[in-house]
């Protein structure tokens, strides 16, 4: 492994994941109106991941391998086919902001599963407390002011139900991640590991009979426009910046991604979607920074790698 990046180009990575992902949210929900949550997830992926392998190709001379591509497939259908496939057909009838915050839970399912399952160092204090304040700032944001008026919406509480596994499946493909070998090349591997994501999405969506659904003529221009910038920013960009962060810090500090995403959602929800910005919103903003500071400062033993 190379030596440790610099603090800018791990900051520009964080800002990816932070503020790249909590806009995708929006581009799902923005998308699945007008497409098929599993055939435009393929599409979406197959996408991404060809300009990132033709990209890793064409930079190196490693080839990849048939245990490579193994691992890309198992990778991918926890995290791509189960992770994103699943939040995907959830915003079918889940508000994009419910979603990142029912999502904000994940690191602390990193901290756990980590912890008992990969065997790390046992959290310190200062990380659960700042989790106990991340996590108590999304539910505080998803109790606000007219926050439960979507459980009437027919299959609502089915669709939080799979976000929530959806986020499980994506905590332990990410932990498994940091131990499987796709290749040495992050380009190559991640490309990789989406092409074979955007099979599995296709195939089950084909599966599902969505292909019946998938109308060009139906599809408008705000859809197309919404899995480009998914492709484009949230997987290309995002998603390649997220594995690398994987490789150098800890995972449950590239976790707190979570506690800013929904953040991120509610604030775009309001610019693009003409929704309220509440004083209880602003409150729970603030908890939610303070949380990413506390972790973020927490000091993690010199060559250490939960």
């Amino acid at each position: 492994m190379s030596g440790r990046p610099s603090r800018l180009a791990v900051l520009a990575a964080y800002g990816a994941i932070y503020f790249i992902w909590g806009s995708t949210y929006l581009g799902i929900r923005f998308t699945v109106e007008t497409m098929p949550p599993f055939l435009s997830g393929g599409l979406r992926f197959l996408a991404a991941g060809a300009v990132l392998f033709a990209w890793g190709w064409l930079r190196g001379t490693e080839r990849p391998s048939a245990a490579g591509w193994l691992n890309a497939a198992k990778l991918a259908a926890i995290m791509i086919l189960l992770g994103y496939g699943g939040v995907m057909w959830a915003e079918q009838v889940v508000p994009s902001g419910i979603a990142a915050l029912i999502i904000s839970v994940e690191p602390l399912w990193f901290f756990v599963l980590d912890w008992l399952v990969f065997k790390s160092a046992r959290p310190r204090l200062k990380e659960w407390a700042g989790l106990a304040l991340g996590f108590a700032g999304t539910l505080f944001l998803a109790f606000g002011e007219g926050g439960a008026s979507f459980e009437a919406v027919p299959g609502y509480r089915i669709g939080t139900f799979v976000i929530f596994i959806s986020t499980l499946a994506w905590v332990f493909g990410s932990l498994l991640s940091r131990k499987t070998r796709i290749a040495d090349s992050t380009l190559l591997g991640t490309g990789m590991q989406m092409l074979a994501g955007g099979i599995f999405l296709s195939a089950s969506g084909l599966a599902l009979g969505e292909g019946s659904r998938f109308l060009l003529s139906e599809i408008t221009l705000k859809s197309w426009l919404a899995l480009a910038y998914l492709a484009v920013f949230g997987s290309i960009v995002a998603f390649t910046a997220f594995v690398w962060l994987l490789k150098f810090e800890p995972a449950s500090r590239v976790s707190t991604h979570a506690f800013v995403n929904p953040v991120v959602a509610v604030f775009l929800g309001w610019m693009l979607g003409g929704e309220q910005i509440t004083s209880r919103m602003l409150v729970a903003a603030a908890v939610v920074v303070v949380s990413v500071m506390l972790i973020t400062l927490s000091k993690q033993e010199d060559g250490v790698r939960p």
